[in-house]
Order: C-alpha cells, then sequence, then structure tokens
C-alpha cells in the first residue's frame, strides 16, 4: 500500500516540541561535555577528533557515556527557541515563485523545479527584516513564469499590494517583521526565524495580519488567477469564479488574437477549495478551438497570514545557549567536543525533575590551602586525578578527569565515565588483570587519608572542614562557587544517568576562555 506522512505532520510535530518546552511539567538543557576528546583514554574519543570529527552513535550504550562527560547545563525556555523556514532575501531581478496549492510531481514550480510548495522560492525577507509572499509574480499569459522583481517590497498593508511603480507585475503580502531581539539570537545565513506564538499573541501587527485572514473577514478569498495556458478567440470581460465557494468574481484582458494575457479579481468571494473560471460567456460561439487553462490559487487556511505555520511549512525549530562565565557552573578554563539536549533529568538522588535554570554535571573537590598543595600547573583539562580510598575493607583507586582547576578558590571540577574502567589499551570491555577492583568506579573520600594526585607531580589534601557553596580566599570577597559542597566534595546537581537525551552532536573541541562566551544554537529538524 502506497502512504505518505504529510508536511502537516512534520509541522505538528514542530509545533509539539515547542507546546513541551513551553509545559512548565518539562525541564530541557542544552548542555554541553566531553572535555577530553582527543585523548586516547577510552570509548567515543579520537586522536584525530578535530581533524575528522566522529559521528555520534545511536544507541543506549554511546548516549549513557555521553551523560556521562556532561559538564554543564542551561536551561531551554519558549524566548530561546523559535520556528524556522529557509532564507529567501529579495534580490533585484530575481524571479520568484507565486504561492500555489498544487506544486507536485507533475506540477514542479517554474524557477526552483520544487515539487512542494515548502521548497519553492514563494516568500522572501527584505532589507529591513520583514517577510512577504508573493501571490503573483508578473506572469502573464505570454510569459507563464514571471518576471524578474524590481521594486523591493517595504509596505506593512494588510492586503496584498504591488511594491513599487516599475511594473514588474510583483504583488505582495506582508506577513510579519522579525524583531530585533530575535535577529540577534536566531538569525543565520540559512534561516529565518518565525514568532513562536502567531495563534495567541498580542502584538498589535501580528494580530492585525492574523485577523486579516481570518473567517469572519477573509474566508478563503481568491486572490490570483494563473494563467496557464492563455488559449485563443476570447472575448475579455468580468466573468464569475465558481466551484465550492461563492461571490468570487475576475475581470479578463486579452489580445489581438483573444489570448487571455491578464487576470483581475473585482471579488474575491469566500469560502473555495476548488474553484475554476467560467470563461462561457467570453468564448466564441460553438467549439472552442484553443481552450484556455486559468488556475484560481487557493489560499491557505481560511486566508493569507491566519495560520503562519501551515502557510510557511514551518518544521524546523532552532534551539538557542549563551555559555558564559557570569557563574561558577561554567567553568572557563574548560573545553567541550559535544552538546546534547537532555528532557526531564532528575535533581541529584532524587525522583524530582530538576527545573533550575542551570546546572553544574560535575563532581568537585575543594583543596585545603595549608600550603602543601604541590603541582597546581599539572591540573590541566584532562588530566586524569587519582586517590588511594578504602572500600569493603580494600585498598582501591578513585579516579576522576580534570574539567577545571581554579587555583583562587582551590576547587578542583572532575567528571568521573566508564572509559576509565575498561582494558587499559583496548578501552574496551576486554578481561584484564585487576579488572575486579579498576573495572568498578569509585568515589573520592573526604575522610581518607590519602591526598589526591596526578602521576606527574600534583598533590592536595581534601579540606573536609568546608561545606557551603561560597568562599573568600582572599578575605574581601566571597566566591560563589556554583555547587554546594559537603566535607569538600560536591557531586553533581543532576543525576547524569536520569532524563532522555533527545540530540547529540560530536564538534571540533571548543576551548573556553574568560575573555569569550558561546552562543550554540541547534537546528531540528522535524
Amino acid at each position: 500500500m502506497s502512504a505518505i506522512i504529510t508536511d502537516q505532520f512534520r509541522i505538528l510535530n514542530a509545533n509539539n516540541f515547542i507546546e513541551s518546552v513551553g509545559n512548565t511539567s518539562n525541564s530541557y538543557y542544552i548542555t554541553v561535555g566531553l572535555a577530553n576528546p582527543a585523548d586516547a583514554v577510552g570509548f567515543g574519543r579520537a586522536t584525530n577528533w578535530d581533524s575528522a570529527t566522529p559521528d555520534p552513535t545511536d544507541n543506549f550504550n554511546y548516549v549513557n557515556h555521553a551523560q556521562d562527560t556532561i559538564l554543564f547545563g542551561k536551561k531551554l525556555g519558549t524566548s530561546n527557541i523559535r520556528r524556522l523556514i529557509r532564507k529567501v532575501d529579495w534580490k533585484r531581478g530575481t524571479t520568484y515563485e507565486i504561492f500555489r496549492h498544487d506544486y507536485s510531481a507533475d506540477n514542479k514550480s517554474p524557477e526552483t523545479s520544487s515539487t512542494r510548495l515548502y521548497d519553492a522560492k514563494y516568500y522572501v525577507m527584505n532589507s529591513d527584516f520583514r517577510v512577504y509572499i508573493c501571490i503573483n509574480n508578473g506572469s502573464s499569459g505570454i510569459n507563464s513564469t514571471g518576471k524578474g522583481s524590481e521594486d523591493e517590497p517595504f509596505f506593512t498593508d494588510l492586503e496584498p499590494s504591488k511594491a513599487g511603480e516599475s511594473g514588474d507585475g510583483y504583488t505582495w503580502k506582508y506577513l510579519f517583521t522579525v524583531p530585533p531581539s530575535d535577529i540577534i539570537k536566531f538569525d543565520s545565513t540559512e534561516y529565518i526565524s518565525v514568532p513562536n506564538d502567531w495563534a495567541t499573541s498580542t502584538d498589535s501587527q501580528i494580530q492585525a495580519v492574523r485577523d486579516n485572514g481570518d473567517s469572519d473577514l477573509n474566508e478563503n478569498q481568491i486572490k490570483h488567477v494563473f494563467i496557464e495556458d492563455p488559449g485563443a478567440g476570447y472575448a475579455g470581460g468580468e466573468v464569475p469564479i465558481v466551484g465550492d465557494g461563492s461571490g468570487a468574481k475576475a475581470v479578463v484582458t486579452v489580445d489581438s488574437l483573444g489570448r487571455i494575457t491578464d487576470v483581475v479579481i473585482s471579488s474575491g468571494g469566500k469560502g473555495y477549495t476548488y474553484a475554476m473560471v467560467d470563461l462561457g460567456t467570453l468564448q466564441p460561439t460553438g467549439s472552442i478551438p484553443n481552450p484556455a487553462k486559468l488556475i484560481p490559487i487557493i489560499p491557505p487556511s481560511k486566508g493569507h497570514g491566519h495560520d503562519l505555520y501551515k502557510e510557511l511549512g514551518t518544521d524546523r525549530v532552532l534551539l538557542y545557549a549563551r555559555f558564559d562565565d557570569s557563574d561558577k557552573d561554567f567553568p572557563t578554563d574548560t573545553k567541550f567536543a559535544q552538546i546534547s539536549v537532555v528532557k526531564n533529568p532528575l535533581r541529584g538522588s532524587s525522583t524530582n525533575i530538576f527545573n533550575d535554570n542551570q546546572f553544574s554535571g560535575t563532581n568537585a573537590i575543594k583543596l585545603l590551602d595549608d600550603g602543601t598543595i604541590s603541582g597546581e600547573n599539572f591540573l590541566t583539562v584532562g588530566k586524569k586525578i587519582t586517590q588511594s580510598v578504602t572500600v569493603d575493607g580494600s585498598n582501591v583507586t578513585a579516579e576522576g578527569y580534570v574539567a577545571s582547576y581554579d587555583e583562587t578558590t582551590k576547587v578542583i571540577k572532575f567528571f568521573q565515565d566508564r572509559s576509565q574502567n575498561y582494558h587499559p589499551s583496548t578501552f574496551n570491555q576486554q578481561d584484564y588483570v585487576g579488572v575486579s577492583s579498576e573495572g568498578r568506579r569509585f568515589s573520592f573520600d573526604s575522610d581518607a587519608s590519602g591526598k589526591v594526585f596526578t602521576s606527574d607531580g600534583f598533590s592536595g589534601k581534601i579540606d573536609n572542614g568546608y561545606t557551603g557553596i561560597t568562599t573568600n580566599p582572599s578575605g574581601n570577597k566571597n566566591i560563589n562557587l556554583g555547587i554546594q559542597f559537603t566535607k569538600g566534595l560536591a557531586e553533581p546537581e543532576i543525576n547524569k544517568t536520569s532524563g532522555d537525551v533527545i540530540y547529540l552532536d560530536n564538534r571540533p573541541i571548543v576551548t573556553r576562555d574568560a575573555r569569550q562566551k558561546e552562543d550554540i544554537k541547534i537546528i531540528l529538524e522535524f
């Protein structure tokens, strides 16, 4: 059996996703992780990560490992998510396609040969970030493909209008203006952001366009008739447009051979989902040797501008987050090479969904600043730290990878991922001597006698007398550490095994710096 998933299903999925993000019972986070992707230290890493960044793998094992390495996350809200459409800029001399309800494999758009409306070049954004639908592109019975556009549209009239006096024949319908705040966050070379709340917005301009397309004012009015075949032998005059609606009329203009050169709507009528121009009164007596083919264009969903998402085909969504140094959750001396979107992670060991604006996904150690710390310069990102601890009467080793070290606060942020426990050469589940202890993950212990070490010269004691979230090392300024410490140790603010990873992206290594901010933009296509 033949079947299709329609464009409207894809648009519906995009709408549902945005609604899910806006639902206060959900928490979505954009996260960054994997501070040491280029080290040959385990599962998922590659020494040539930057030059040949590997594709992520869509299975539970890979995703679980990615969760291990999450460093921090920022909550996604409706202010940081927008529907997208392809960017089509207005340029003088370019021929644009008209909005048509019937593009298909048998009726491709004339310029782009698109088989679906949403791939056609039927709308533009002008230099003032105003978006317009092309209703008429100057086509006629003699030139059915249209002309190059000469007049850039700037108007905000509610009804379709020409843009200038060049006579290029274009008619545009104004839809919306991208606001400056959206330009800053969501603009790109490839896409235009679309307002989030079109159906409910109280913005006066949006409301005016939306209401103008509403059924009470503009119920499926015919706005344009496309001349696919001008025919011959016709007279000019006003004729009715028939179909399942009523009241539409058009004025037909012909040349000396009776070919139809222009059709102007004199009354749009209402209620049309299909229509035909009744040329009966303009036909010669007897048979029609050269019949014309006129296509009344059916507007979308009541009228242009009423349902913007259906009209423009918004099946893409952009997610935005900015990471900066405004909070100690996001250390400036780290690196990351993975970006993910996580839905509904849990808070610590509880069963409650985490819903703060941001979180720290790392463990942390606060060192005792008593003059015994040595080799701080060895605490670089990706370096392995260890501590000898006792578990069930046995001496074992706790391990972690450095994500950040702050010499002022003496705080090490680190993560523990499964690669540390795999075979030390193959970095997989191959059996090896010592697997009974080294294959297990152990926690650092603030009460253990052993110091925290690196293999090349760092050592320091855990400050087990410190509990809190702020510190004042200089004596004159409290510093927020971004995470709660108990006896010198802190756990991730989320349960990193919880939640659903709905997006995962491997990228070349990004090295953070105190003087920079990272704007992360993720495009989801449904």
